[in-house]
């Protein structure tokens, strides 16, 4: 019974190390978000495609994939020191020293031309698109981060790109679709991100990250009326694809009362001003984005 403990061993091991490399790896790409942004550029190509074509799906879902980890990894790389200084990521691989910058910055390497490869067999566009995203993910909105709080809505251009690399694949151009969904997305990641920096205020501030407006130390109280503003916007956004001809007026009234819901959770983060509403906005603003993009696909079938 002794000789088959120790023989087992080895196998334990290595299952045990694979584990670990597979954990490292999710936290490099950062799974959750990474899949959060395909979905996004996923339902825009289902959204905006005339027909379902299973070839393109595949290298979409896969290229998208690829270019964005690679630019999340690329995001670490060059965080790692602030990383180590916040609780929520002090556990990322190079963060923590499980996994060098050389090798975190050639695992990034590697996956975007992988990446852009596959986007390069849908059409043009789709790589030209990915790129910019990720250039200007990882090499304006990081550094930006540092410097100013206006690195939201810098980022929020990176972070609607999917919804464009979504719309040229499906048709191979820039159509106003394409443009509407864009304006969606980056409209959304205001309260969205506004919410997540109030929540995670202090650690932000500790590691040196601009991610909201401050007074006297703490977030300033019309972020959530900035909120308000921005979702209110959004209630008009969701008609343009009705006027286009894309989808239905039910999906358009039910989406635009979803974001006049969204606009009340940031007036009451401005009214109130505590964690509770803040946690509020960021939870309706997680589930806003695909709910609404559902209800465009659902209501254009």
């Amino acid at each position: 019974m002794e000789r088959i403990s120790v023989a087992g061993n080895p196998g334990k091991k290595l299952l045990s190390g694979l584990k670990s490399r597979l954990r490292d790896f999710e936290l490099l790409v950062k799974l959750r978000l990474t899949l959060t942004v395909l979905f996004s550029a996923v339902m825009a190509w289902a959204i905006a495609a005339p027909v379902w074509d299973w070839r393109v799906f595949a290298l979409l879902v896969l290229g998208g994939f690829f270019v964005t980890a690679a630019a999340n990894a690329l995001n670490e790389a060059l965080e790692k020191d602030y990383d180590k200084l916040m609780t929520r990521t002090a556990s990322r691989p190079m963060a923590a020293g499980r996994m060098s910058m050389s090798k975190g910055v050639l695992l990034a390497g590697l996956m975007s031309v992988a990446g852009f490869l596959l986007l390069g067999a849908i059409n043009l566009p789709a790589v030209f698109f990915g790129a910019l995203a990720l250039v200007s993910y990882a090499f304006v909105y990081t550094p930006m981060k540092r410097v100013s709080n206006l690195a939201i809505p810098i980022g929020a251009v990176p972070g609607a790109m999917p919804m464009l690399i979504g719309g040229v694949a499906a048709t191979g151009e820039l159509t106003s679709l394409a443009i509407t969904l864009f304006a969606l997305q980056f409209l959304w990641q205001f309260p969205h991100f506004w919410a997540i920096g109030w929540l995670g205020f202090e650690e932000y501030e500790k590691a040196g990250f601009k991610m909201v407006q401050s007074i006297g130390g703490k977030p300033d109280e019309r972020v959530g009326l900035q909120s308000a503003f921005y979702a209110l916007c959004l209630a008009l956004i969701v008609w343009v694809p009705f006027f286009l001809g894309v989808t239905g007026a039910l999906s358009a009234a039910i989406a635009c009362l979803l974001s006049l819901g969204f606009a009340l959770m940031g007036w009451r983060l401005y009214r109130s001003k505590s964690r509770k509403a803040a946690l509020g906005l960021m939870f309706y603003s997680l589930v806003y984005l695909p709910v609404t993009l559902v209800l465009f696909f659902v209501d254009k079938v």
